[in-house]
């Protein structure tokens, strides 16, 4: 296999076998659309369908925009790179094939070896900072790294989720050339690099798209928390998409992609659609496909559709039997978290069609693999979208976390580490931008306050962080010194000892792993089997302070994957001891 890939792609600037550059646009609200490079200005010819073209020589490095009227130059949609990270700026010709890649002939990994670490890439130092981190992961057991988006957004620091821009990497982040060696040295220490795409909305600053076609978004029907909804259904909108996905894959070589909250695009067809064209265009690769959906349609997962998608019921559940709070979406699951929380163990969903706050919610999931499912403590979101945003090691008891971290990392599902919780950081992850107008910040600002005003807990509005404060995004970056800390060390031994059981034993058989059922002991501990290859996996778990009664009696080919001797005792004199998770093999009948 050659070591240049490239995505050829019918928008944007594209270099030619003849040395000159295609420029295309989409345009057609635009009656004339002039490229314009730094020191000339060329007419572009009108095609049908709004299409707009014109080939000039244009080596790579050329600056350019486009002059949809006398007085609006935009960037490039399509730009693979923005001149000084400027999403109102020049978009800069980038040849993709200029990257020698080292490790060409690398297919992926599969599905059922999946353990994922989920990081802010401009937290963790830019591209080269993740770069430098991935030995670390790699002797840890994680075996994918998942970057938030990096899709250019406005100013230097950001969450992602404000790209303009979908296929430049963010310049705050590094070059592209950087991102794709980042990618080459996880791929020859045998990791997965996953990356977090957005379709759903654009930011609020610097989307010029409306100016020139407004049919990329819905004129009719639901819209989304975040803007205008996108209408993928349009096939010049859809296929844009479509694209940007097939050029993460190969052009930059990712392993997947996680699609960032799809039930704000209303429309499953286009989903199953994308998901057919990248499989059909990866048949060579092990390329993986995730979802975010509030609307846990099932229907959507496995069969060579979307390999899982992450399950925020298992972790809304658990984290109100961790915590005890029952505010916000939490409140849905207080009722009864433990029920729902085995539910999600035993059968994917704790909703699978039943009405949540009035409307019914979710598909019915037991008949769906184990790897279905992504299962997580914290991620972005449930740490960041706190006020202050708190960490679990902030919450509750190192024990009941350490308990819940082994049912995490042995239980089937797919389980993901937010980045530092290997070690129990307690470095906040906040809500940060770096919005560049004075409307944007305050409205950002009062936002944040807005939403957590009736949170008496943290205190007067007043005194949450600033997102656009500088000291907000310095304030999330990982301390590495926490890791060497006696505390740190011990999280990072139970992390790496659970890791390699899993892989050891778990992952050889989880393509073909069969939930048993889950079953409350009580409100606060639980049991959970699997058929698991020759064997079924056992796992009891405690989150209470009380033992929970157990009435089972190991056999004499047990084979045990997690427990201390003590705890092990207990449990064979018919005790579950509090803040404990045992976990075993036993034969199968």
């Amino acid at each position: 296999m050659s070591g240049h890939f490239r995505h050829a792609m019918p928008y944007g600037a594209q270099l030619q076998d003849d040395g000159r550059t295609r420029f295309r646009l989409w345009a057609p609200d635009a009656d004339q659309v002039e490229l314009v490079f730094e020191e000339s200005t060329h007419a572009m010819s009108a095609l049908d369908d709004g299409w707009h073209e014109c080939v000039r020589q244009a080596p790579p490095g050329t600056r350019y925009r486009y002059r949809i009227r006398p007085e609006l130059c935009v960037p490039d949609p399509a730009s693979r790179l923005q001149q000084d990270g400027d999403v109102h700026g020049a978009s800069v010709v980038v040849d993709p094939a200029a990257y020698p890649w080292q490790h060409a002939d690398w297919r992926g990994r599969p599905w059922h070896e999946a353990v994922l670490y989920e990081l802010h890439v401009g937290a963790c130092g830019g591209f080269r900072g993740v770069q430098a981190t991935l030995p670390r992961l790699q002797a840890l057991g994680i075996t994918a790294i998942e970057l938030m988006p990096i899709a250019q957004f406005p100013g230097r620091r950001n969450w992602g989720y404000d790209g303009v821009l979908p296929f430049a990497p963010a310049a705050a982040d590094g070059t592209p050339d950087e991102l794709k060696a980042l990618i080459d040295a996880a791929h020859g220490l045998g990791l997965m690099v996953i990356l977090d795409v957005v379709y759903n909305h654009f930011g609020p600053d610097g989307n010029y798209l409306g100016e020139y076609a407004a049919a990329f978004f819905r004129s009719e029907g639901p819209g989304t928390p975040w803007g205008a909804a996108i209408d993928v259904a349009l096939p010049q909108v859809g296929d844009f998409f479509v694209h940007n996905a097939l050029y993460w894959l190969e052009e930059y070589r990712f392993d997947g992609l996680r699609l960032d909250a799809v039930h704000a695009l209303h429309d499953p067809a286009w989903l199953l659609s994308l998901a057919a064209r990248v499989r059909a265009a990866m048949s060579g690769r092990q390329v993986h496909l995730i979802l975010e959906n509030e609307a846990n349609q099932a229907h959507l997962l496995g069969s060579g559709r979307f390999d899982a998608q992450w399950n925020d019921d298992f972790h809304n559940a658990l984290h109100v039997l961790l915590t005890g709070e029952s505010a916000g979406y939490y409140g849905a699951y207080a009722d009864d978290p433990m029920g729902k929380l085995v539910r999600c163990l035993g059968e994917g969903f704790a909703w699978q069609g039943e009405p949540m706050r009035g409307k019914p919610r979710g598909e019915p999931s037991g008949d769906l693999s184990p790897l279905c499912f992504i299962h997580f403590l914290q991620n972005h979101d449930q740490i960041g979208n706190r006020a202050l945003g708190e960490r679990l090691t902030s919450l509750c008891e190192p024990a009941v976390l350490e308990a819940a971290c082994a049912l995490l990392l042995l239980a089937p599902p797919v389980p993901m580490l937010f980045m530092g919780e290997e070690w129990g950081s307690r470095t906040p992850f906040l809500y940060f931008t770096d919005h560049q107008t004075e409307a944007l910040r305050d409205a950002v600002r009062e936002g944040r306050r807005k939403e957590f005003a009736e949170f008496e807990s943290y205190g007067q509005a007043e005194t949450l962080p600033d997102p656009n404060a500088a000291s907000t995004f310095e304030r999330s970056r990982l301390d590495p010194h926490d890791a060497a800390s006696p505390e740190g060390l011990a999280r990072l031994t139970l992390v790496r000892q659970l890791l390699a059981q899993r892989q050891r034993h778990l992952a050889p058989h989880l393509q073909h792993a069969q939930a048993m059922g889950a079953f409350a002991l009580g409100k606060r501990a639980l049991h959970a089997s699997w058929r698991l290859g020759g064997a079924v996996l056992c796992i009891y778990c405690n989150l209470g302070d009380t033992p929970a009664a157990i009435d089972v009696t190991p056999t004499a080919g047990t084979q045990w994957l997690h427990g201390n001797p003590a705890a092990i005792a207990a449990f064979r004199a018919g005790r579950l001891p509090p803040a404990c998770t045992l976990v075993f093999l036993e034969p199968s009948a």
